[in-house]
């Protein structure tokens, strides 16, 4: 009598380990070795995101302007600091219409809500309507920051993680992860699979902001540092593999 195959912990583990995340994107990753919006770096993200939606993942998204435009560096060249990061905080607008126009090219739902009100090309971001979309399996892509002056993307990503109920900040970066020194200066750093909110502050990890990484710490909001440059690496944090570093 043929003896019956186990399923395999691979098939179990495909179940996803968060049912709502905030993925923040610096505005870099959109731009790839170019600068600006590079369409091939766009895409490669969109189609990540699908990936995950698919497994039925609520996702929301907070996209940085740094490779159009930073407040901060247009103030050290003259730029009034308020009137410069309100031009940054447009630039997460466009960044947030090129990632909606990718991720409907390839079947997803999206919506874009902006912190500042132009809504002949976003929704103003409101909550309860960004959770309905959410509940309905829409991206949901929160543009403008936070709307306010002196405010970095990553206060938004930790504002708007906390407003929607996410269960996690998934930061996508170059690197695979938290390091106790720089990675690319040196070859000899090691990193951390798992750190607290205080041994990141004690040890100047410049995991995100003080204002946001406060936020996160005050509200219990873990963080997930991974490098999206590697292809099915959402999808693997998702799923709850090995990937990246959780400041918890």
């Amino acid at each position: 009598m043929p003896v019956k195959k186990k399923a395999s912990s691979s098939t179990s583990r495909r179940k996803p380990k968060f049912r709502r995340v905030l993925l923040k994107i610096s505005g870099e990753v959109l731009g790839g070795k170019t600068g600006g919006i590079c369409p091939e770096s766009v895409h490669d993200v969109a189609a990540q995101v699908r990936e995950v939606a698919s497994l039925g993942v609520q996702i929301g998204v907070v996209v940085g302007g740094g490779n159009i435009f930073r407040g901060l560096q247009g103030s050290e060249k003259g730029i009034e600091r308020v009137t410069g990061d309100h031009m940054g905080m447009l630039a997460t607008v466009i960044n947030s219409m090129a990632l909606q126009d990718a991720l409907e090219k390839q079947g997803v739902p999206t919506r874009v809500q902006s912190a500042i009100t132009m809504s002949q090309v976003a929704e103003p971001f409101i909550r309860r309507r960004a959770v309905r979309h959410l509940e309905k399996n829409r991206v949901v892509i929160f543009g403008g920051g936070t709307g306010n002056p002196y405010c970095s993307t990553d206060t938004a990503a930790a504002l708007r993680a906390n407003e929607i109920a996410a269960e996690v900040i998934l930061k996508a970066t170059k690197v695979d992860g938290i390091y106790d020194s720089d990675p690319m200066k040196n070859p000899k750093a090691k990193r951390f699979a798992k750190i607290s909110y205080l041994d990141a502050l004690q040890k100047q990890l410049k995991v995100m902001d003080s204002t946001a990484f406060s936020l996160c710490m005050d509200n219990g909001m873990p963080i997930i540092v991974f490098d999206l440059f590697k292809k099915h690496n959402f999808r693997k944090v998702i799923l709850g593999g090995a990937v990246g570093t959780l400041v918890s």
